[in-house]
């Protein structure tokens, strides 16, 4: 029998995972997560539940807890192949409805469910369908950071490490693209396709600066490869010695090893990869997501003993957007984020 509370558990010895945590969590801090870690590990147990984490996810998230992590095409591949009976993900709430539109017969939570996005929140259902009479036989890409209700008036969805990949597999002369303008941009210098623009941004990456990244560098006496998010603005893009999603950031990473790096992206994303790769300096700009950091180790506790917040979508709407998400998963399937 489960047991009654959400009571957090006596700590294990300290662990590889715990010893290599500490390369970016604070010894202190630590020994205040310990707990939670172990008695989240107890419960996923007992309700027979993963975790799936994003990349912007602090590192005792998504090093201490997660069962499955990467961005959001990783998840959205993850979601369509767990089989548990629940499923905690530790991101924000778009993605949570993408893991349930997938897995409509389990349980889908998200520990918080103010856990928002901007880019998500700047466009609606509305606005798909009033573009589509401005822009009529255009077809509809939408980002997978959007509300299902955007999803279901789409064509098909894709995320940053396959936007240009999806817009060309249409095989249309031009394409509406929603909702952040800045991915969109970067698209359509990636494409012949002509790309008809929404003007959403995302808090953290539209606060970058092209004189904040020559201020880095010139800290570091030039000796800095920088690798920036394509949601980023295009001048920002212009500064990088890389362009590309979390997971092409990660693989980058993996192939060049640059001894000395900047992540122009949510700052989560440097401490998760600098517990993997300890031999390499991440100069971190203070750059966090307020709606990722509403998910915490306590939250996530609270989620699985009282089996809260669950995620439901109204089927008809779910049926619609699974199509356009179903899609997105069959283009380039086998190949990964």
């Amino acid at each position: 029998m489960a047991p009654e509370s959400a009571a957090v558990i006596p700590p294990p010895d300290l662990d590889e995972r715990g010893r290599g945590l500490q390369r970016v969590v604070p010894a202190a801090q630590w020994q205040a997560h310990r707990p939670y870690v172990a008695a989240i590990e107890e419960w996923k147990k007992l309700r027979r539940a993963i975790v799936l984490a994003h990349n912007y996810q602090p590192p005792e998230i998504f090093h201490g807890v997660a069962d499955l992590g990467g961005d959001s095409l990783a998840l959205a591949q993850q979601a369509a192949s767990a089989e548990a009976e629940v499923i905690v993900v530790a991101g924000v709430h778009f993605m949570a409805e993408t893991a349930k539109i997938i897995n409509p017969g389990r349980t889908v939570l998200i520990p918080d469910p103010a856990a928002g996005c901007s880019l998500a929140d700047s466009i609606t259902a509305a606005d798909v369908r009033l573009l589509r009479e401005r822009y009529p036989g255009v077809p509809v890409v939408t980002y997978v950071n959007t509300s299902a209700e955007v999803k279901a008036e789409a064509d098909i969805c894709c995320t940053s490490s396959n936007a240009v990949e999806v817009v060309e597999s249409l095989g249309s002369p031009r394409v509406i693209f929603l909702p952040d303008e800045y991915l969109g941009r970067y698209v359509a210098s990636q494409t012949e396709v002509e790309v008809i623009l929404w003007h959403g941004h995302c808090v953290v990456h539209e606060r970058f600066t092209p004189g904040e990244i020559r201020r880095w560098r010139e800290a570091h006496d030039g000796h800095l490869e920088v690798l920036a998010h394509p949601e980023c603005p295009p001048e920002v893009l212009a500064e990088a010695d890389y362009v590309g999603s979390t997971s092409g950031m990660l693989r980058r990473v993996e192939e060049q090893r640059p001894p000395r790096l900047l992540l122009v992206t949510e700052s989560s994303m440097s401490d998760n990869l600098a517990v993997d790769f300890p031999d390499l300096e991440f100069v971190r700009p203070c750059e966090l997501c307020p709606y990722m950091r509403r998910i915490t180790l306590p939250g996530i506790l609270a989620s699985l003993v009282h089996l809260q917040h669950r995620v439901e979508v109204e089927p008809e709407v779910a049926a619609r957007a699974r199509r356009a998400v179903e899609r997105m998963l069959a283009v380039g399937r086998g190949r990964g984020g």
